[in-house]
């Protein structure tokens, strides 16, 4: 286990937007922040930023900007108290090149599948209100 995981003031909060100071970046092109707030306004942050206790961000850049066009007034932060610059700079990195893109593969099948449950054949219809029925009917069967 390193240094990092073993601390116990790692924790998260409800960080204040606007009192997120946001420093010189790795990071220098945003992107379109569309899709990220899309995303945010239908499912809410999945993972949250990354601050300092003095509420410097860390890690976290694109998913604070597109809570801020939403007008959100708290993101979900996690604290970590760590003051060596050296090593804020390598979890900044490591938020952004450790992650692998899903393949062209994965993303065709993810999509088909999507399509399939958004738009179901007419007998997949006709199974799901059979089935919808004989719950309704019968109640759920609980495991023991």
């Amino acid at each position: 286990m390193n240094k990092r995981t073993e601390r116990a003031e790692d924790m998260i909060i409800q960080a204040d937007v606007k009192n997120v100071v946001v420093r010189k970046r790795v990071r220098k092109a945003m992107g379109d922040l569309t899709p990220l707030s899309e995303s945010l306004r239908k499912h809410g942050l999945l993972n949250p930023i990354v601050i300092t206790p003095q509420h410097e961000l860390i890690a976290g850049h694109r998913r604070l900007e597109a809570a801020r066009q939403l007008g959100w007034e708290t993101i979900p932060a996690r604290i970590v108290d760590q003051s060596d610059q050296l090593e804020l700079i390598e979890l900044e990195l490591d938020e952004n090149i450790h992650r692998k893109n899903l393949n062209t593969d994965e993303l065709a099948d993810a999509y088909v599948r999507l399509d399939k449950m958004r738009h179901p054949s007419a007998l997949r219809k006709l199974w799901n209100s059979i089935v919808a029925f004989f719950r309704k009917l019968f109640g759920r069967r609980r495991s023991r």
